[in-house]
This record gives C-alpha cells, structure tokens and sequence, in this order.
C-alpha cells in the first residue's frame, strides 16, 4: 500500500506544480498556493481513482475461450445448417407475365374524376351591417 500511496502523492505533487507554475504569473502567492493545493487534491483522488478502476478490471473474470465456445457450439445441432436457396417461381412468373387482361373487348374510355364543385352562396347580409361589423372588429 505504501509504494501506491507514493505514486498518489507524486501524481499529486505533479498536478500542484503544473497549476501553481500556470497560476503564479497572474496571481499572488496565497492564491496560486490555495490553487495548487486544490490541484493536488484532485490529482491525488484521480490517481486513486484510476488505480481502483484498473485492479477492479483486473480482477474481472476473463472471458471463456474461443475454443470452448466453438466447443460448445459444436455439440449443439440447432444452427449448423442453414438454407440460403429460394424456391424456383420462375414458371409462375412467367404465366403472370403471359397473361393477357381478360375482358379486352370491353374497353372503357378514360373519364377524368368530376368532383362536386364548391359554389358561392349569396347572403342576404345588408352591405351597410357588414361595415358596421368590419368597423366594430377594427376597434378592439
């Protein structure tokens, strides 16, 4: 424990320097010190951090083989074959294609859609009502 906690206290360390060198040309003394302690603090608990991620990954269970797998897919029939080919239709396609439309003789002719067309209603509104109207909306 005590050769990581070295290596905390140096990533630590390095992190003051780097902060306290970058904030001493623009600040005062206190104030680049305060800085490049808060620095070694967080540099301390990345490092931490970092080496308890790393010993937590280490200690993982390493996955299974390659070979066992291929092993167990060995022993295991479902999915060693598979049929890629597609059943010839080529006689139905062509029967579709041969066919003739029934009912040639009774060609109907081309009638474009007729929609009801919309019409304006006449209203019985007295033109002298509907400026009063105008004229009552115009104000609010």
């Amino acid at each position: 424990m005590s050769g990581k906690l070295g290596y905390y206290l140096l990533f630590g360390f390095i992190g003051f320097l780097i902060t306290y060198a970058v904030s001493a040309g623009n600040n005062l003394f206190m104030t680049s010190f305060i800085r490049g302690l808060i620095a070694f603090a967080v540099w301390f608990l990345l490092a931490f951090a970092a080496n308890w991620v790393i010993t937590f990954l280490k200690e993982q269970e390493p996955r299974p083989d390659v070979r066992d797998l291929t092993d167990a897919l060995k022993e295991q029939d479902k999915g060693a074959s598979l049929d890629l080919t597609t059943p010839d239709q080529s006689e139905e396609l062509n029967d579709l294609l041969k066919q003739t439309p029934k009912d040639q003789s009774q060609t109907q002719e081309f009638t474009p859609l007729n929609p009801p067309k919309l019409v304006k209603t006449l209203d019985d509104k007295d033109p002298e009502e509907l400026a009063k109207v105008v004229r009552h909306l115009t104000d609010k």
